[in-house]
């Protein structure tokens, strides 16, 4: 699971316009989703969001994916949980003190915002709101870009592209 959650860090930037692509898809399916209720949609979106995250990011479902601002590196693999930035415990060879035989993965999430070409590592990310966990963050972010809550995809990645 590890090869692949690093080969997703070293193709951060790829794999961010993939995203861009796949989030403007689920958005413009807003109107069908709504017919079809985002409850009844639920568990089984989750499910495939789970299977393909899952393998693609080692994702731990928390329903607030921070994946397009941690350069493809889920902040949930830590072993403290910490979604902004590594603690004071980083080892020397960049590995985390609590799994000594695991890479940081805040190490991993600023290489791969540097592949990404991307400052969103720098937004402060929200405290994990538990009552999330196991739902998709897919149809959260079809909810919140049609309330208005959250930007249409961001493109600071391809600024310099």
């Amino acid at each position: 699971m590890r090869a692949v959650r690093h080969w997703s860090v070293r193709n951060a930037r790829g794999l961010m316009r993939l995203y861009d692509l796949f989030q403007g898809a689920i958005v413009a399916m807003e109107p069908v989703v709504r017919r079809i209720g985002y409850d009844r949609l639920e568990k089984p979106v989750a499910a495939v969001e789970h299977v393909i995250k899952g393998a693609m990011f080692d994702c731990q479902m928390c329903g607030q994916c921070a994946l397009s601002s941690t350069g493809m590196s889920c902040p949930m693999n830590c072993p403290k949980n910490l979604r902004n930035g590594p603690c004071g415990g980083v080892r020397a060879d960049g590995h985390c003190e609590v799994k000594p035989d695991m890479p940081c993965v805040w190490v991993k999430a600023w290489a791969g915002a540097q592949q990404m070409m991307s400052e969103n590592i720098l937004d402060v990310q929200l405290p994990v709101d538990n009552r999330l966990k196991g739902k998709s963050s897919w149809l959260r972010i079809i909810r919140e870009i049609k309330a208005g809550s959250l930007p249409k995809p961001h493109s600071s990645a391809r600024k310099a592209a």
